[in-house]
């Protein structure tokens, strides 16, 4: 239980960049910026600024990549484009089972995207008539089972170990 909350913790911290970092009091590193030896008069303060607003976009295309179901917060009010399923055109016939269609099969990825980026959330509920057969503990098993279940469980314990 122990391995599976690792590997939980583990896939919270790649799904979500933007969760700060904690970090024990006993690491250090050297800030190459605030050393005594820089010289400040090659510094250009104009590449600096660049520099930083260069990483702050960066910082706002990873959250928007990680986080589909936030929506488009603000447009530039000359950006705009033609939404052909709200549009009324009198030489067009309008397919409602169509478009019934595509917005379900897009709610349907919408979902599938959110599961993807969000492992965390678990399952919300699951199929009655849905099962699965455990290979390792059934009466039927070979007799080299425990052999394959050590070693799936040292693959595993090896996989847990790189991860961490």
């Amino acid at each position: 239980l122990a391995d599976a909350a690792a590997l939980k913790k583990s896939a919270a911290e790649y799904a979500h960049p933007e969760v700060k970092v904690e970090i024990d009091s006993t690491c250090f590193g050297r800030n190459y910026f605030d050393r005594s030896s820089i010289d400040y008069e090659d510094v250009d303060e104009d590449e600096c600024a660049a520099v930083l607003a260069d990483t702050l976009a960066l910082k706002k295309l990873a959250t928007d990549y990680y986080h589909p179901e936030v929506g488009v917060e603000s447009v530039d009010s000359t950006s705009f484009g033609r939404n052909y399923f709200n549009r009324t055109s009198e030489d067009e016939d309008v397919d409602d089972e169509e478009r019934a269609m595509i917005l379900k099969e897009a709610a349907s990825l919408k979902k599938l995207a959110s599961d993807y980026l969000h492992p965390e959330d678990g399952i919300k509920s699951v199929d009655s008539c849905a099962f699965g057969r455990n290979y390792f503990t059934r009466p039927s098993g070979l007799d080299n089972c425990d052999v394959e279940c050590e070693q799936i469980l040292a693959d595993a314990a090896a996989l847990t170990k790189s991860a961490a």
